[in-house]
């Protein structure tokens, strides 16, 4: 149909992001990344199922023990599964 993008094949941008993996001791270290939102959006751990609730614009979204915590290029936060995310991100070295 004219006026309709075809279908085609795209390569992610490389683009930097924070992340931290969710060991379910590190509830601190989450709050202070993530007090940076924009959104100031809520993350919420539930201490007896190892459990993160991470208020998004999309809605509440689970994290579980071992899951990376994300922050977006826009700021905001969200979960990722840890096959996924090694499989999308590899770690930057910092130059001082």
């Amino acid at each position: 149909m004219a006026g309709f993008p075809s279908v085609g094949k795209y390569r992610k941008k490389p683009v930097v992001i924070e992340a931290i993996q969710f060991t379910g001791g590190n509830f601190d270290e989450i709050k202070e990344l993530t007090k940076t939102s924009p959104t100031n959006r809520e993350v919420l751990y539930i201490p007896h199922s190892e459990k993160l609730i991470i208020k998004t614009l999309e809605g509440d979204m689970t994290a579980n023990k071992w899951d990376y915590i994300i922050k977006g290029i826009q700021g905001e936060f969200y979960p990722c599964k840890p096959d996924i995310f090694e499989q999308t991100y590899e770690k930057v070295c910092e130059s001082k």
